[in-house]
């Protein structure tokens, strides 16, 4: 587990004070990665599924509901990472990310559009003094198999063309063969090509097989710098789960207890309805409070859950569903 000795960059001398900082035991001698991966405690499986059947039975005022839908709309990254994109399809995006419901002001603009590194500078230029971000995945995105070389190249080209955050992919296969030093410090160094944009960290819960595993990568990948934790690239089944993610809310308030560091969650793949939207909401409430229910700390990524919502504060303003076909499409 011993890794290589690495250049001292800046990146990587908060990523040594982040482990530190989580087991204050550790020093510069012997092993500080399998240090902090020791002290990571197990999951109690029936118990984390236990709370979720719990807190999704929550029941939440009308207005309670229509502030939470709203606020799902502003913590959404509208999303399409498809072979088929067009820069023609992202400036229709663009539009929707910026104008979710044409003709109504008060619907708030989307967090971020996220597309591919290819696309970033058209997403760029059509979202133009929006305040809307731009986001890419990156890393050899979703698989992540390719070389760290090109991984690091592509993120600086991500950064270059224009994009605000960076969503990248951890090795899995290094992860599961517990050569989780290689993740590490692949994390690290993404971090240190991405700059001062954001560095979303995408875990790929499903292919993680337990949620010890999850919780290991989710400090892994904190330690390692990542500015937000994220469940999954949509490409693989199962993909965000409310299991999975309180899993990696509570790995959150555990690292910030220890840490002081305050880390962002992105749920992503497969959440479609404003019903769920509001689960999850209430979940990352009960688990690490009101400071998280933000833009900043919180995203879901999402390509069908737009129409969804907007569907839904219609019917709560107005008592009556409006036709999808009244919605653009995303």
């Amino acid at each position: 587990m011993t890794a290589t000795k690495r250049p001292a960059t800046l990146a990587r001398q908060r990523a040594n004070e982040l482990i530190r900082a989580w087991d204050r035991r550790s020093r510069s001698i012997g092993d500080p990665l399998g240090s902090l991966l020791g002290r990571v405690s197990t999951v109690d499986q029936v118990g984390v599924e236990e709370r979720v059947d719990a807190l999704k039975r929550r029941s939440i005022k009308k207005a309670s509901k229509v502030w939470a839908l709203e606020l799902a709309i502003r913590m959404m990254d509208l999303t399409t990472l498809e072979g088929k994109d067009t820069p023609g399809k992202i400036r229709a995006l663009a539009v929707k990310a910026m104008h979710p419901k044409p003709g109504d002001p008060t619907i708030p603009s989307v967090a971020a559009l996220c597309v591919y590194p290819a696309l970033v500078a058209e997403a760029k230029d059509a979202l133009k003094g929006s305040g809307v971000k731009v986001a890419s995945v990156a890393t050899g995105f979703p698989s992540g198999q390719t070389f760290r070389d090109i991984k690091l190249a592509e993120t600086r080209a991500a950064v270059e063309a224009g994009a605000d955050e960076i969503d990248m992919v951890i090795d899995r296969g290094a992860f599961l063969t517990g050569d989780y030093a290689t993740v590490f410090e692949e994390i690290v160094e993404v971090k240190e090509a991405a700059g001062e944009q954001h560095l979303k960290v995408i875990l790929e819960t499903g292919e993680l097989e337990t949620y010890d595993n999850v919780r290991r990568a989710s400090i892994l990948a904190m330690a390692a710098g990542a500015d937000f934790i994220k469940t999954s690239t949509g490409k693989v089944e199962p993909a965000a789960t409310m299991p999975v993610t309180l899993v990696m809310l509570e790995a959150i308030r555990d690292f910030e207890r220890a840490t002081g560091r305050q880390v962002g969650m992105k749920p992503a793949g497969g959440i479609r309805t404003a019903k769920e939207a509001v689960q999850y909401l209430v979940i990352l409430y009960e688990t690490l409070g009101p400071r998280w229910m933000s833009p900043d700390w919180f995203r879901f990524g999402a390509s069908s859950l737009l129409n969804d919502v907007l569907m839904q504060i219609e019917f709560q303003r107005t008592g009556r569903y409006q036709d999808p076909d009244h919605f653009t499409l995303d």
